[in-house]
């Protein structure tokens, strides 16, 4: 389900960056963007378009509620990544799919799996 698909990724952390990278191309992905900050996030949304969004929630320290809220007006799915759990999500986003770090590889693809059906 993930093969030809094109993905945004906003993580901040590199070698699990550098992991969803490698999950995702193994599972097909023909274009993988990748941001570590919020703005880096927003500016590649300005010029490109997505099938589904995978977005870290804290970035060093700011949250990337304005990439999720980005991606929910142009109605573009995305999973949650978080140490946090639930509570760090707040009420605007407790209804999307979240995966709670450290998580396997298996259950971002089947997430993401989902989103994309």
């Amino acid at each position: 389900m993930l093969r030809g698909r094109s993905i945004l990724v906003v993580e901040d952390e590199m070698m699990v960056l550098m992991n969803i990278e490698d999950v995702l191309r193994d599972h097909g992905c023909t274009r993988i963007a990748s941001a570590g900050t919020v703005e880096e996030a927003l500016a590649v949304l300005e010029s490109e378009s997505f099938d589904a969004g995978i977005l870290d929630v804290n970035l060093n320290g700011k949250t990337s509620h304005p990439v999720a809220d980005k991606l929910s007006d142009r109605g573009v799915p995305f999973v949650i990544c978080t140490g946090y759990g639930q509570v760090a999500l707040g009420n605007d986003y407790e209804n999307r799919p979240v995966l709670t770090k450290p998580y396997p590889d298996d259950a971002l693809v089947k997430a993401l799996t989902q989103l994309l059906a």
